[in-house]
């Protein structure tokens, strides 16, 4: 994904307001089509390889499923942006307000507006502001997933058995019931769960899996229907939220996570749904990683501005392998997702969250909890807006957290330290590095910011401080910037400061700090995705 383009000029979040909407922009409303249906979006992930070899890249599909059964593919790009967060939409019934003819942005149709339809309302149209609250639809409960074991109809490898696949829900230490019952704060449990197999499906491996234009590719609805169907109609399929698909072999080089329909005993069947070769069902974090796509939850990536989002190791949604704790039994753990994407999903407490808008000009001291603790009582998810409307989310907000390196799943991170993401438009989540040029992989100092380290938004708007830290997180001073007109100090790195760099003023020694401190160092760094320089950071030594 490149760079955002520029929002469509008019966003509805009601089906009658967005036909006034594509009235109002179109030279032709009667050339416009709306269509209603089950957004379905499906990510594909490849498996690790090793250190210097080139990995796939990931892939992403958009559609729309319609009433009838056919299906519109959607332009991703074009989804991203006219849906505000396209991600809390994912398998929610939605109106897509397609352009008029001609005017054509890709080979797909050109996509004007996507609003969900069950939060149709008949009061009064609503702002931009309050469109990211319309479109949210937390994830909670009970989300009960069932697993079945198919096996192509030419192998007969099982490289599990049916007790594996029952223990990998279980509420122990490193089992997924336990892990999303962490992640989410106790917001959802897998009670419930259950697994299911071996069946047969009915033709080989190359009946799902072809070739198109010299790349294997897998029919994922095909492979839903069958597997689905060979489960006995004694297995339960209606009542869970999704199903997780295990396969004996190879699908097309990738593991996927998504949604999808078929008809299944002679009804339609529309789940969240995981496909996982043997390579990811041995191991629990590339399969949380696609539950995590199944609940709607896109990808990470870190700010060294190349084609890999594999490479945010403070995200499963990102880097499932590196910094992560091994398990006997399960293969590798997950990890814990980042603060914004459980705010996507609704998992942080609305008094564990904390804005500085745009024109705040105060400065104060946030107490900063880590993500993980569950019980507590102070901000985990700081918030600072660029946005100058009333939505703080309209543009691009940094999400601070604290991430601390113990326990069942953060237990190899890179470190204890604030962690700092740039979202815009409700999009990607870019870990940010202070580093010069960014690294690799973003389990470096410069991703990491400690007591004593300053860093500030790249329009100067925000300077954040890492005062002390606490039994259960950091101290932060937060408040504008304030530039000074005087030269750079004369101690600096040659590598580190960029010639555009800012001269601010030295961070105050912080409370317990005693290790010896050089002038202060001004890094401004390259954005992910080839975006304009998205950070400075003041760092001490």
């Amino acid at each position: 994904m490149g760079k955002d383009a520029k929002a469509p000029p008019c966003r509805a979040w009601a089906v009658a307001v967005l036909v006034m909407c594509a009235m109002s922009s179109a030279t032709d409303a009667r050339a416009q089509a709306i269509e209603q249906g089950l957004l379905h979006l499906e990510w594909g992930d490849p498996p690790p390889v090793a250190k210097g070899q080139p990995r796939r890249a990931p892939q992403f599909n958009a559609s729309l499923l319609k009433d009838d059964g056919t299906r519109i593919r959607l332009d991703p790009a074009q989804a991203k942006l006219a849906a505000g967060d396209l991600y809390v939409l994912a398998n929610r019934r939605v109106a897509v307000a397609f352009a008029p003819a001609g005017r054509v942005m890709s080979s797909m149709p050109a996509i004007e507006a996507i609003v969900p339809v069950d939060r149709v309302t008949q009061s009064a149209p609503m702002h931009a502001a309050n469109a990211r609250v319309m479109a949210a639809a937390p994830i909670s409960g009970t989300t009960r997933w069932v697993t079945l074991m198919c096996k192509f109809s030419d192998l007969a490898d099982e490289q599990k058995d049916l007790a594996f696949f029952q223990s990998q829900y279980g509420e122990g230490v490193g089992q997924l019931g336990h892990y999303w019952r962490e992640v989410s704060y106790n917001k959802i449990n897998l009670t419930g769960s259950t697994a299911h197999g071996w069946y047969t499906l009915p033709s080989p491996r190359s009946t799902y899996v072809t070739t198109v234009d010299g790349k294997d590719k897998a029919d994922l609805n095909k492979l839903f229907a069958d597997c689905a169907s060979a489960a006995p109609d004694t297995v339960d399929l209606t009542a869970p939220v999704g199903i997780n698909m295990m396969f004996n072999g190879n699908l097309d080089g990738y593991a996927w996570g998504g949604q999808s329909c078929a008809t299944v005993r002679g009804a339609r069947l529309c789940k969240r749904v995981t496909w996982n070769p043997p390579w990811s069902f041995g191991n629990l974090a590339p399969l949380a990683h696609e539950m995590g796509h199944g609940y709607g939850l896109p990808h990470s990536d870190n700010s060294d501005g190349d084609d890999d989002t594999y490479d945010n190791p403070w995200d499963v949604m990102s880097d499932s392998w590196s910094n992560a704790v091994g398990d006997t039994t399960y293969g590798t753990r997950p990890k814990h997702i980042n603060i914004f994407q459980r705010h996507r999903l609704s998992w942080v407490d609305a008094p564990r969250q904390q804005i500085v808008a745009l024109a705040d000009r105060t400065t104060r001291d946030i107490t900063l909890d880590y993500a993980h603790l569950a019980g507590s009582t102070n901000v985990q998810m700081l918030v600072l807006s660029m946005s100058p409307q009333a939505d703080p989310y309209a543009t691009v907000v940094y999400t601070l957290e604290a991430r601390k390196r113990e326990g069942t799943y953060e237990g190899n991170l890179a470190g204890n330290a604030v962690i700092i993401h740039k979202v815009e438009r409700s999009g990607t989540a870019y870990s940010i590095d202070a580093d010069v040029p960014p690294a690799n992989r973003s389990n470096n100092e410069g991703s990491m910011f400690k007591v004593g380290e300053r860093w500030m938004t790249p329009e100067a708007s925000h300077l954040v401080t890492v005062k002390a830290q606490t039994a259960t997180g950091f101290v932060l001073t937060v408040g504008p910037a304030r530039v000074m007109s005087t030269p750079l100090p004369p101690r600096l790195k040659p590598d580190a400061v960029a010639p555009s760099s800012l001269a601010l003023p030295a961070a105050q020694p912080a409370s317990g700090g005693a290790r010896e401190r050089t002038p202060a160092v001004t890094r401004c760094v390259a954005g992910g995705m080839r975006s304009p320089a998205i950070a400075c950071a003041i760092r001490e030594r």
